[in-house]
Parts: C-alpha cells; sequence; structure tokens
C-alpha cells in the first residue's frame, strides 16, 4: 500500500493532456457522471472506524480501477483490506461494479443503473454501502476472513443539476447468495457543489472552482425479512474533494453514526488520478 501510494502520488508531477477531473466529493453515493470513454482512474481510498463500546478501531483500505467503456457503460474492479489495532489484518475481498446510463442527454433527473457483484468476507470494513441491519461483525479478524459470501448489489441512481448543485438519490438492494436470507434495502443521498462557478485561463491550485463541498447521508433500511428499525446504522458526512492537477484529486468526509448500532466516526479519505489508455468513443 506505501508504494502504491508513492507511484499515484508521483504521477501528480506528471503532464498528459489536460482534461477536467470529474472532482466527485462523494463516497457513498454515485451521482449520474460516468468516466469518460477511455480513461482508467486509478483510486485508493481509506475507511477509519472509531466504534462504540470499547470495540478495536480498524482502518480499512481499498484499491478502485475504474475504466470508461462507452459514453453510456463504466466498469470497476475494487480490492480491498482491513487492518486493526491490535489483532492483525486481512484482505477481504474483491469487487465488480457496472453503471449504465440508460439516456444520452441531462435531464431533470437523470437515471443511472447499477449492478455490483462482491467476493467478500465478513471482515470486510470499506463500507462503500450500508443495507440490511445490525452492526459490524467485531470478532477476531482471522475468524472472520475465513466465513466468506458472495453477494449480489443493484442500484436505481437518481441525479440531478440544480442551479451550481448536484443532487443525488442512491436506492440499493442486495442479495447474500451464500445464505438463504431476504433482500436487504439501503440508501445514500448527496448534496454537492463547486465553491467557484468559473475557470481560470490559468494554473492554479487552491482557486474556488477546484473545491467541491458537499453533505451524503447513508444507511440501512432493514430487509424483506424485517424492517430492524432500532438496529439500523445511519450516517451523516460532511465532504470535501479538491482538484490537485488536471487529471487528480482528493477527497475526504467525516461520518457520524446516528444511530446505537453505528460506529462512533468514520473517517474517509481517497487519492484518484486519470490516466487516458484508449480511444475515445
Amino acid at each position: 500500500m506505501c508504494r502504491l501510494s508513492g507511484i499515484l502520488l508521483l504521477l501528480t508531477l506528471l503532464q498528459f493532456t489536460p482534461a477536467a477531473a470529474q472532482g466527485r466529493a462523494y463516497f457513498v453515493t454515485y451521482d449520474h457522471y460516468l468516466e469518460e470513454p477511455g480513461n482508467l482512474e486509478i483510486a485508493l481510498a481509506t475507511t477509519t472506524g472509531i466504534p462504540k463500546h470499547d470495540r478495536r478501531s480498524y482502518t480499512a483500505p481499498w484499491i478502485e480501477l475504474e475504466y470508461g467503456l462507452t459514453g453510456w457503460w463504466t466498469a470497476e474492479l475494487y480490492l480491498e483490506g482491513v487492518t486493526t489495532t491490535g489483532d492483525g489484518h486481512a484482505f477481504t475481498g474483491w469487487r465488480l461494479e457496472n453503471r449504465f446510463r440508460p439516456l444520452r442527454d441531462e435531464h431533470r433527473i437523470t437515471p443511472v443503473l447499477y449492478v455490483e457483484y462482491e467476493n467478500i468476507n465478513e471482515a470486510s470494513r470499506i463500507q462503500k454501502e450500508i443495507v440490511g441491519a445490525g452492526s459490524l461483525h467485531f470478532g477476531p479478524i482471522a475468524e472472520l476472513s475465513r466465513q466468506h459470501a458472495h453477494e449480489l448489489e443493484a442500484k436505481l441512481i437518481l441525479s440531478s443539476v440544480v442551479g451550481a448543485w448536484n443532487v443525488s438519490e442512491n436506492f440499493i438492494l442486495e442479495k447474500n447468495l451464500s445464505e438463504r436470507e431476504g433482500v436487504e434495502f439501503g440508501y445514500s443521498a448527496g448534496a454537492s457543489r463547486s465553491l467557484g462557478t468559473l475557470a481560470r485561463g490559468t494554473s492554479c491550485l487552491v482557486c474556488p472552482e477546484n473545491f467541491v463541498v458537499g453533505v451524503e447521508a447513508y444507511g440501512g433500511l432493514g430487509s424483506t425479512e424485517a424492517f430492524e428499525r432500532a438496529e439500523q446504522r445511519h450516517y451523516l458526512a460532511p465532504v470535501m474533494g479538491w482538484r490537485v492537477g488536471d487529471r487528480a484529486s482528493v477527497k475526504a468526509s467525516v461520518a457520524f453514526g446516528l444511530t446505537e448500532t453505528s460506529d462512533r466516526y468514520l473517517f474517509r479519505a481517497g487519492f484518484a488520478y486519470e490516466l487516458p489508455i484508449g480511444r475515445r468513443r
């Protein structure tokens, strides 16, 4: 991870053909913007959780490889892990994500369809989405990492541009294919905007238009078996993104747990870099 971080930071010093980075500040919520065709985005991010009841804190890093296949289809591969305070570390699995935009032009509400296959284990902590009810599993990492799950997840993403703001809502369904249990539900919603509206003709690292600020909320909504309101996890998180180069961006957020089963805080940070490696079409 340290070596990869160094490589990614080094890439920010290299000059490629200028292009506007997407500058998304959300960590959980998706909007209607897909990766540009022929672009590969390499991202490194972490979720650090501070649980309640004196449970061990943890840091869950993940790597994202996102590629724009066409103007309406973006695919993404995740590799994730976890390390805990005094309880070791583990590789927690991989995910393959696809996002499809059925409408070519932007509309008042632009829909995106999302399908993801997950091959993970019970030690997973990245929390790219939260579904169902109940807290995270806090047993020994070595034991949890031996309990594998195959899951299929679908999202309906609705995204709008309202003046200078992006407003997005995601509705989530997830089915664990390894267990006989119901379909779990979740949600996320966010609103964000750039601090500036006009791009400058000269390079500027700390110009207002390079910063995106906003807020997102996310959590689980039970399952087809039970709503379990008292056991649901919900979070509210201010978010910020900063475009630090033509193709590089960083983002961060602090999520506050709103229920008893939620972690007290989730600290998230991410770095992304885009490489033009394919033909645009």
